[in-house]
């Protein structure tokens, strides 16, 4: 554990936030090897109140990036995506004269899909270093794992510029020009799977399912590595059948070629779904540094609330629960309550939801509370 033991002099204190870009090779090194964060301290408050000026704002600012790098939680979806995603990109060890499948993450926006395709795109760095070494034969860097992601509208020289930047080449050229130089320091430097988030910015996602499709074909023939897409929506755009009918479904090669998968909400429609969910509040609460904290702080007297407010949606409840420690660390109150939490705003999805949840639960016909559970640890007086 960091210490809050600063003296009460003023020398500047820079802090622990780490500001890189993922979709530039150093950046994607630094989420790879960056060393895990020190939980702070758990002070008291007689402690904290023994803290200089100084000191205090020290430690508060640890506490306040601390709680907005929590995680990733190894969730039950999670857990399963990882699983699928081995499963598909480490059976693929064709020559390069065959195609490798792909696979397609496709879920809603708010549920982490980005962050879990990201942690195994990294556990898969690491494993492939430590197997094969830091460097190739021909002495370069072995980078078994890129990641970019697309913005509005990127057409296929635009798709092959990102992968060149990635890896810190020119990105001058047109698309078979940039193609060719990715496609070398793919070989070069042994790449073996491709992240491409945000898929459904390709060019012709929204309204032509048949030209999105052939621009992801070119990259799984140009590419001798596995493709994992991520994206919202882009199975009911049709790409997967590639604008084909029901019955002419068979044709459709990109559907062949890809392994669709996703990433659900949490549910509390029965008892499994409301254990994953008690269990997620009882890991998070575990991780909360708040003077005031106590065992079922969260998965006991706020756990309708947070579904309520998040709709189960994993990246909604980390922003809710991230903010309401913020507040109560400027604030001096030290503990996530209700009181406090309605005085936090989530994002608009989430809110938009929220009063048809609340008034369900208000009214008995939603709970998160398990049929059967372990016996409640309250709070000594």
């Amino acid at each position: 554990m960091s210490t809050a033991n600063s003296t009460g002099g003023s020398e500047p204190f820079e802090g622990d936030d780490r500001q890189y870009s993922p979709t530039r090779l150093p950046g994607w090194l630094q989420e790879v090897y960056g060393p895990d964060r020190t939980r702070p301290e758990q002070l008291s408050r007689a402690r904290l109140a023994e803290l200089s000026p100084q000191a205090l704002a020290v430690h508060n600012d640890n506490r306040e990036v601390w709680h907005a790098n929590i995680g990733p939680i190894d969730t039950p979806q999670l857990v399963a995506l990882h699983a699928d995603l081995r499963e598909i990109v480490e059976s693929n060890r064709q020559d390069g004269n065959k195609t490798k499948p792909a696979a397609l993450v496709d879920a809603y926006p708010g549920l982490g899909k980005s962050t879990a395709v990201r942690a195994y795109g990294c556990d898969l760095f690491k494993r492939q270093v430590t197997l094969r070494g830091e460097t190739t034969p021909s002495g370069d860097r072995r980078v078994p794992v890129i990641y970019i992601a697309l913005s509005g509208n990127t057409q296929i020289r635009g798709l092959n510029a990102a992968i060149c930047r990635f890896y810190g080449l020119p990105v001058k050229g047109d698309a078979d020009t940039l193609a060719e130089r990715a496609v070398d320091a793919v070989l070069s430097m042994k790449t073996v799977a491709m992240i491409i988030d945000d898929i459904h910015f390709l060019a012709g996602s929204r309204s032509n399912s048949v030209r999105m499709a052939n621009q992801l074909k070119y990259l799984s023939n140009v590419f001798p590595v596995t493709l994992i897409y991520v994206g919202v929506g882009v199975q009911e755009r049709g790409i997967l059948h590639e604008g084909f009918s029901p019955k002419e479904s068979p044709l459709a090669q990109f559907g062949r070629r890809t392994t669709a998968l996703t990433l659900p909400p949490f549910q509390i429609d029965d008892d499994q779904g409301r254990m994953q969910w008690h269990t997620l509040l009882k890991t998070i609460e575990q991780k909360l540094v708040l003077a005031e904290k106590y065992p079922g702080i969260l998965a006991e007297d706020l756990s309708d609330y947070l579904f309520a407010r998040s709709t189960g949606h994993f990246a909604s409840l980390m922003s809710l629960i991230n903010r309401g420690c913020l507040r109560a660390i400027r604030r001096g109150h030290e503990r996530l309550d209700r009181e406090l939490m309605d005085q936090v705003k989530n994002d608009a999805a989430a809110e938009a939801a929220r009063r048809e949840l609340e008034a369900a639960v208000e009214a008995g016909l939603l709970t998160t509370r398990p049929t059967r559970r372990s016996p409640r640890r309250r709070k000594s007086a």
